[in-house]
């Protein structure tokens, strides 16, 4: 039979064609909702901390319920790395489609069984077993999740906008903080606070389950990318991958770093500057809307002028904006000054971070991209992303300063300026990559 009408020949053909055309919005679609439903939880839970403090870790000082909760949110990060390990070499091994649909599946599991966990009130210790469970089911489920689903945009990607597309990775998290800022306003303007502390942070929550059934749906309808007629792993010049390892974990651990202090700013506003909940739910919504339109621009930039360019000139900027933003929201305490800082700074940050985890993926082999790129980014979350917000939260309460926040910022973009340095440059407008597909 020719080689050319055999199933596999068609659908190699049918990936190749969507590389050099670009790829259908659903296919997209199907790959960023697992982002999507992550940082919609993460920044929900965020929001609600101390609402879930309260429900799972009721204690008379308010405080000492936050840390608590913020250390639940925080302990899914330890079976990040294992699930990393798991899940995406499992995408190397079976291929990129099989290892999201298990991993989008365990997320759902946890993303609905958290908020369905009865309160302290009702079950006793019981519910933060519980909430624990889920918390570790979902962080394994996450560790797996990044790495297949990367590799698959950029593997399925036109050469000339691997950036851009690997850029909607980062927005589709920016779409969900934007909407779950918004169900924040908008529950905190409908709901008294007996009622967000009963069951207005459990809505809130399982509002982001509602895309799982169209997310799995669509990501059984995915081709395969790993193995394509005529694969070249990128870069063969770049003979140590070590170097990638170590400069991309430290990368990504700043970029995450950042990142999460922008999604902590609603906590940090009614918990620490003692601001209205409406107004502290704001300031997430404004930095999601930044990110959402941030995030392409600096993908669209970076396949045009470079990686590094657009990695290094928007995290200087940032560096030189940090103490300003949040000293002037210490000092007024507005919803104007607030709103400002909040734009300014994820305006910055994004620019860069969406081009972070484009840098990292081109620099990896083909053979072992979804499981390299999995254990880098999870162990970078899990150690930087897990202990963020608690640290903070815990160094603030110690030291009494509001500008606690800023100090953290500024060594994380201390630590990916140095960590720029070390990448290479990967974009095919800078360096003549032709297409893995």
């Amino acid at each position: 039979m020719d080689e050319a009408r055999t199933p596999e020949a068609a659908v190699g053909a049918s990936i190749v064609n969507a590389a050099a055309t670009g790829l259908p919005a659903r296919q997209i679609l199907a790959v960023a909702l697992g982002n999507a439903v992550e940082f919609y939880d993460f920044v929900t839970y965020a929001f609600f901390a101390a609402q879930i403090g309260r429900a799972f870790f009721p204690s008379d000082e308010p405080e000492v319920s936050l840390l608590a909760s913020l250390a639940t949110f925080g302990v899914g990060f330890l079976t990040r790395p294992l699930g990393a390990v798991v899940l995406g070499r499992y995408g190397d091994r079976a291929g990129r489609k099989p290892a999201m649909l298990v991993s989008f599946s365990l997320i759902a599991v946890a993303v609905v069984g958290l908020p369905l966990v009865p309160s302290y009130a009702t079950i006793g210790i019981a519910a933060p077993i519980l909430a624990v469970m889920f918390r570790l089911i979902q962080g394994f489920a996450l560790g797996g999740e990044v790495g297949p689903s990367t590799a698959f945009l950029m593997e399925a990607a036109p050469p000339g906008r691997r950036g851009f597309y690997i850029s909607l990775q980062a927005t589709s998290a920016d779409v969900a903080v934007l909407v779950a800022g918004a169900v924040g306003v908008g529950l905190s303007r409908v709901l008294d606070n007996a009622a967000l502390d009963s069951w207005g942070w459990r809505v809130a929550l399982l509002a982001g389950a509602v895309i799982i059934p169209v997310g799995l749906v669509l990501r059984r309808m995915l081709h395969e990318t790993l193995e394509l007629v005529g694969t070249r792993d990128p870069n063969p010049a770049f003979a140590s991958y070590i170097r990638v390892a170590a400069a991309g974990f430290a990368l990504i651990a700043s970029a995450t770093t950042t990142n999460y202090l922008l999604d902590y700013m609603t906590t940090y506003a009614n918990s620490t500057l003692g601001m209205r909940s409406g107004v502290a739910f704001a300031a997430t919504a404004m930095v999601g809307l930044c990110g959402v339109v941030c995030d392409p621009l600096g993908g669209w930039l970076s396949d045009r002028f470079g990686r590094k360019p657009i990695m290094v000139i928007p995290w200087l900027c940032l560096a030189l904006l940090v103490f300003p933003c949040f000293a002037l929201i210490e000092r007024e305490r507005t919803t104007g000054a607030l709103l400002l800082a909040c734009a300014v700074l994820a305006s910055t940050s994004t620019l860069s971070t969406s081009v972070s985890l484009v840098a990292v993926t081109e620099a990896l082999p083909h053979r072992v991209r979804s499981g390299a790129l999995s254990i880098i980014y999870a162990l970078a979350i899990s150690v930087f992303g897990g202990s963020t917000q608690f640290l903070v939260a815990w160094v603030t309460r110690l030291t009494g300063n509001p500008l606690t926040p800023a100090w953290y910022m500024m060594g994380g973009v201390a630590v990916g300026l140095m960590a720029m340095q070390l990448m290479p440059e990967t974009a095919p407008i800078k360096v003549g990559a032709k297409s893995p597909a």
